[in-house]
C-alpha cells in the first residue's frame, strides 16, 4: 500500500523522549501501524546511538510473548544501557494484562515508550485507568481532503471534492478499483468494529440492539438527538430497551471513535447544556457503505466532514444555542473562538438569509464564517466570511 507522510508524524516527533507514554488511538484503520513504520524510520535515519525494541502484536512471530511476564522479559533482554531505548508496540491489547508491563516499563524511566492499540480496547477513556503514569494521546482519524488528494497527486476539482465526499478517508479502500469493492471493505471495517471489538469489549450479548443504535446514529448525523428519542423508537420497531442500555451503548460506539458527541452551548446564558446533543460519524464513507442513498443529505455529509475537520486540527467543538436558532459549530482552540455555520447550496436567497440570520444576531467580535458548496472564491457579507467547503478543507 502506498504510504504518505501525514501531519501526526510531526506530533510524534515533537514529543520525542518526553516522560509521557504516547499513545497513538484512532478507528480501525486509520493508519495506526503505517504511522508507526514511518516513525520508526525517522528515529533510523535521523536518530544516533538508539536502540528500537518494536513489537508488532499481528506478527506471528511475536505470539509467545503475549502476556506481562513474558513481554517484560523480552524488553529486559534487549535493553542496552549505553543507547537511547525506544520501546514501540503495535497492537498493544494482545497482549494479557499489558498496562502491568507498560507502567513497570514507565517506572523505570528506561524506555521511551509508543503503544497503538485497537480502538475498542485502548480508547480515550480507559487511559487514565490503565496507566498509573502520565499518557499523551495522538488521535489518528481517516484520510483529510488535503491528504486524499496528496495520496492520488491529484489537485482539487469537482470531481476530486464528490468524489472524497462519497469514497471517504478510510485508506485502505483505495487499493480497490471498483466502488463495489471500496465500500464493502468499509463495511467490512465496519461490521468488524461493532460485533467484534465492541461486542468483546462490553460483552454485549444483543448484537441487534447495538446495531439498530448504530443505524438510528448514521441516519440521524448533523440532527440533534437524544436518548429517549432513540429508545422510543426502538421500541416502536418492537426492539425492547430502555434510555439507559442506550445510553450505554452509544459510549460504546463514542469510545471507540466511530462517533464523535458535541454537546451543546448556550451562547446567550453562556453555559454548557448536557442533553440533547448531535452525534458526527468519523467519516462520511461509513454511511454510504451501509445506507447508501437511503436519506443521504449533502448538507448534512458537509456538516459532519467539516466536525471531523475541526476535530482534525485540533478545536474543542460545541454545538451553538442562540436563542431559538442553532449555530452548527462554536470551535474552540486556547484563545481562539469561531462561530460556523455549513450549508450544501446557498444560492437561493431564502436558503442563505436563513444560514446568516444566527451569526449576525451574534454581539461579540469573533470570526463569523459560512461554510458552503459555493465554487466561488472567498467573499465577505456583513463581516461573515462566506468560503467554499472545499477551498477551506485544503487550508492550513
Amino acid at each position: 500500500m502506498k504510504i504518505i507522510e501525514r501531519e501526526y508524524l510531526n506530533k510524534i516527533i515533537r514529543v520525542i523522549s518526553t516522560p509521557d507514554i504516547k499513545v497513538i488511538t484512532g478507528i480501525r484503520r486509520s493508519g495506526k501501524s503505517k504511522l508507526i513504520a514511518l516513525f520508526i524510520k525517522y528515529l533510523e535515519n535521523n536518530y544516533n546511538n538508539t536502540n528500537i525494541i518494536f513489537i508488532n502484536y499481528s506478527d506471528l512471530k511475536f505470539n509467545d510473548i503475549k502476556d506481562s511476564k513474558s513481554l517484560c522479559e523480552y524488553v529486559e533482554n534487549r535493553y542496552n544501557s549505553h543507547k537511547n531505548n525506544y520501546l514501540i508496540i503495535d497492537e498493544v491489547q494482545m497482549c494479557k494484562d499489558f498496562e502491568l508491563a507498560i507502567n513497570s516499563f514507565h517506572a523505570s524511566e528506561k524506555y521511551d515508550i509508543y503503544l497503538t492499540g485497537s480502538n475498542a480496547f485502548l480508547s480515550s477513556s480507559d487511559l487514565a485507568t490503565l496507566f498509573t503514569g502520565r499518557t499523551f494521546e495522538i488521535q489518528i482519524f481517516p484520510f483529510s481532503y488535503k491528504e486524499y488528494l496528496k495520496y492520488y497527486n491529484k489537485s482539487s476539482s469537482d470531481d476530486s471534492f464528490d468524489n472524497y465526499i462519497i469514497e471517504g478517508g478510510m485508506a485502505g479502500s483505495y487499493l480497490y478499483k471498483s466502488n463495489e469493492d471500496k465500500f464493502n471493505y468499509i463495511k467490512e471495517v465496519f461490521n468488524t468494529l461493532i460485533v467484534r471489538d465492541i461486542k468483546d469489549k462490553y460483552n454485549i450479548k444483543d448484537e441487534l440492539l447495538v446495531e439498530k443504535i448504530t443505524e438510528y446514529l448514521i441516519d440521524n448525523i448533523s440532527n440533534i438527538t437524544n436518548m429517549l428519542n432513540i429508545t422510543n423508537t426502538l421500541n416502536s420497531n418492537k426492539i425492547s430497551t430502555t434510555d439507559k442500555t442506550v445510553s450505554n451503548y452509544v459510549s460504546y460506539l463514542c469510545n471507540s471513535y466511530l462517533f464523535y458527541k458535541i454537546n451543546r452551548y448556550d451562547i446567550v446564558g453562556k453555559k454548557y447544556l448536557s442533553s440533547n446533543s448531535k452525534y458526527y460519524l468519523c467519516d462520511s464513507s461509513f454511511k454510504y457503505a451501509i445506507n447508501g442513498t437511503k436519506n443521504y443529505d449533502y448538507g448534512r455529509i458537509y456538516e459532519n466532514v467539516v466536525a471531523i475537520e475541526l476535530l482534525r486540527r485540533g478545536y474543542e467543538l460545541y454545538v451553538g444555542i442562540l436563542n431559538e436558532k442553532e449555530i452548527d459549530f462554536i470551535a474552540i482552540k486556547r484563545d481562539e473562538k469561531l462561530y460556523i455555520q455549513v450549508s450544501d447550496n446557498i444560492s437561493d436567497e431564502k436558503t442563505f438569509n436563513r444560514e446568516v440570520s444566527p451569526l449576525l444576531k451574534i454581539k461579540d467580535a469573533y470570526p463569523k464564517i459560512l461554510i458552503a458548496r459555493t465554487r466561488h472564491n472567498n467573499y465577505q457579507y456583513e463581516g461573515i466570511k462566506i468560503i467554499d467547503i472545499a477551498n477551506w478543507l485544503l487550508e492550513e
